[in-house]
């Protein structure tokens, strides 16, 4: 009888981000991040243009459904960097075991309150746009949309649960790639399933919804996939015997605030839309346009704000808090260099990139008005949005989303109450401005004050 071999040790579990150059981790961990926003900003144009194609009032039915949409994935961020916050600072402190578990939990509940969150939106949908004003003739459109996109929505807190437990471990590239996985499928799959190809039907607007669930079903699929090649797969056995209660309150403890912190500003924006509305329909066209082109400008700093929670929650859970300052500080440096360069090239090319959208001349003045003012301020903003996420990694979501309450509701409506009656439309933008330069002065602040323990030594 033959022997039986002795077992191969598996290999060791490492906090990875806790050792080795801090500028390092910041360009590994925010390089994949960035490729994967930008994959994800281009959903929503595609969206926008292959429905645009149907009809102008196909188009305005998406006008409704988007600030719903955007709010939903509000809470999926929430859930993504609460497992990542609580996941990685367990990695931190070598304790890999209690961080799968609640990775694991956090994949569960995400799912429950994806499916509580469906039903509650195919419930009350019809309520929920006549309250925002949605004329009778669009309702029919937006129900095409909603009612698929509603029963598959559980599927994006699924794929925000995966993305939370590869973040912990700092497993970039990973996680990226469903973002980007995800953001493919939709490119394919949006004209086929809304204007059809050969014997395939197309389904209109509703086509956008399928095409969407579909790219989510994928993107999950692959999630699971990619997780369980980690030091943290996902296993239902983990979860026996486990502190269900208190975990979870750990859990919603950052989801919930992270959530209304990223809905935040999207909300402050919607009411600086409708006080431009008063300025006429080419100041919000201008608007609208410089926005859009903005949001790609600020990818990088989007992606560093997604980084920075894995590398700061590690190394506070290890104790490494010098660690922690010295990867604020550095992307402060880098907020402050690439928001001040990418702004002054926006401002000495904004009338030739307004003409790339529109030959109005309100339109124009309005684009490159916007611009002249506001971009200035994306400095400001990157170092919001990096602090709230190292704010979030280490269990400080409550303030992270007082930051984001502050900005908008102390800094930007009332600059845009104090200035709109003199400057107009341009008052609007300086108050976006002010928002941004106050929110990142305030976050400085916040810094100084809550990174200041003792450093312990630095790993060999």
């Amino acid at each position: 009888m033959s022997q039986a071999q002795p077992a191969v040790p598996a290999p060791p579990r490492t906090a990875r981000l806790t050792t080795g150059s801090i500028t390092g981790h910041l360009v590994s961990q925010t390089i994949p991040a960035i490729v994967a926003i930008a994959a994800m900003t281009s959903v929503g144009i595609v969206d926008a243009y292959f429905i645009g194609q149907l009809g102008g009032a196909q188009l305005a039915a998406m006008s409704f459904v988007f600030p719903i949409v955007q709010a939903l994935a509000s809470l999926g961020v929430g859930v993504m960097a609460s497992i990542a916050s609580v996941a990685s600072r367990r990695i931190g402190a070598d304790e890999f075991e209690r961080a799968q578990r609640v990775g694991n939990l956090g994949i569960v509940l995400a799912t429950g309150l994806g499916m509580a969150m469906a039903l509650a939106l195919f419930a009350l949908r019809h309520s929920l746009f006549r309250a925002m004003n949605a004329p009778p003739e669009l309702l029919p459109l937006i129900d095409r949309f909603i009612v698929p996109y509603s029963f598959g929505f559980p599927l994006l807190l699924v794929l925000m649960g995966l993305n939370g437990n590869l973040r912990a471990q700092g497993e970039a590239k990973r996680s990226s790639a469903i973002m980007i996985a995800m953001a493919g499928c939709n490119v394919v799959l949006n004209p086929l399933l809304i204007d059809g190809l050969g014997i395939l039907p197309g389904y209109g607007i509703a086509g956008s919804a399928y095409a969407t669930i579909t790219s989510m079903a994928i993107a999950v699929a692959l999630g699971f996939n990619l997780l369980q090649r980690t030091d943290l797969p996902f296993h239902p056995s983990v979860l026996r015997q486990y502190e269900w209660g208190l975990n979870t309150r750990a859990l919603a403890k950052i989801a919930g605030p992270a959530s209304l912190a990223n809905a935040i500003n999207p909300m402050g924006l919607s009411v600086l839309t409708a006080m431009l509305a008063a300025e006429g329909a080419a100041a919000v066209a201008g608007y609208g346009a410089a926005s859009r082109l903005q949001a790609f400008a600020i990818v990088p700093l989007l992606g560093l704000s997604g980084s920075i929670g894995a590398i700061v929650g590690q190394n506070w859970g290890r104790g490494y808090h010098d660690r922690a300052r010295a990867a604020l500080v550095q992307s402060g440096i880098f907020c402050l260099a690439y928001g001040l360069a990418v702004a002054a090239l926006m401002v000495l090319a904004r009338e030739p990139l307004a003409l790339v959208f529109s030959d109005d001349p309100a339109i124009v003045a309005s684009f490159s008005t916007y611009l002249l003012v506001a971009a200035w301020g994306y400095a400001g903003f990157g170092v919001l949005i990096v602090t709230n996420g190292a704010l979030n990694a280490i269990d400080r979501a409550g303030t992270a989303l007082m930051l984001s309450a502050t900005r908008v509701a102390l800094l930007m409506f009332p600059a845009a109450a104090l200035l709109q009656p003199e400057w107009g439309a341009a008052g609007v933008f300086g108050a976006e401005l002010a928002a941004n330069l106050g929110g990142g002065l305030l976050a400085v602040l916040l810094v100084l004050v809550l990174f200041r323990e003792r450093p312990a030594p630095n790993p060999a």
